[in-house]
């Protein structure tokens, strides 16, 4: 049973990340953003601690939207829309931060007790996954340059991925049993 959650945890995080992406290199992230939303509230209802989840859910989005925000401020991201405020990073990106979020006793729970392969894994598959996005056209690399943009994600991602399984306290057997 677990084994199929943490599946269908990484085809809705996929599905997500590719129609906010998408929509947002569209201006059209209104139904990407509702979508994938309405997993993470089914996600979350499925759990046997839906409170610890939404705890750290809010957690990871906080932490993305202060990176985000201030790696775009500084000059090394221009994503395509600033809704809902020019000095935040867009909504399509929060949404994407709460997706990770619904990874870490999904389908990213493998690497709960390995803070250096998570470190080392999401400094380089995070900012990866922002050079994809940009060459689908949902953002471009500002006037800082992408080199260092890439730097500083990396940095951010190597932070994030063993810093959310430290801000989670939810015990690996319990994460994902109801959660499909």
């Amino acid at each position: 049973m677990a084994l199929m959650s943490k599946f269908w945890n990484l085809v809705f995080f996929q599905l997500g990340w590719f129609a906010c992406v998408l929509g947002a290199a569209n201006h059209q992230v209104f139904w990407p953003v509702i979508g994938s939303l309405a997993y993470i509230v089914f996600h979350v209802w499925r759990l046997n601690q839906p409170r610890e989840s939404i705890h750290l859910l809010s957690r990871v989005l906080i932490y993305g939207v202060l990176t985000d925000s201030l790696i775009a401020y500084f000059g090394f991201l221009d994503f395509q829309d600033s809704w809902p405020v020019s000095f935040l990073s867009p909504i399509w990106m929060w949404t994407l931060w709460l997706l990770v979020g619904t990874t870490i006793n999904g389908s990213l729970s493998w690497l709960r007790g390995r803070p250096i392969l998570g470190a080392v894994l999401g400094g380089l598959c995070g900012p990866l996954s922002y050079e994809a996005g940009i060459r689908m056209g949902a953002g471009s690399w500002g006037s800082g340059g992408q080199v260092m943009g890439l730097m500083f994600l990396g940095v951010v991602w190597a932070i994030a991925v063993p810093l959310f399984f430290y801000w989670d306290r939810t015990p690996l057997e319990q994460g994902l049993v109801k959660n499909p």
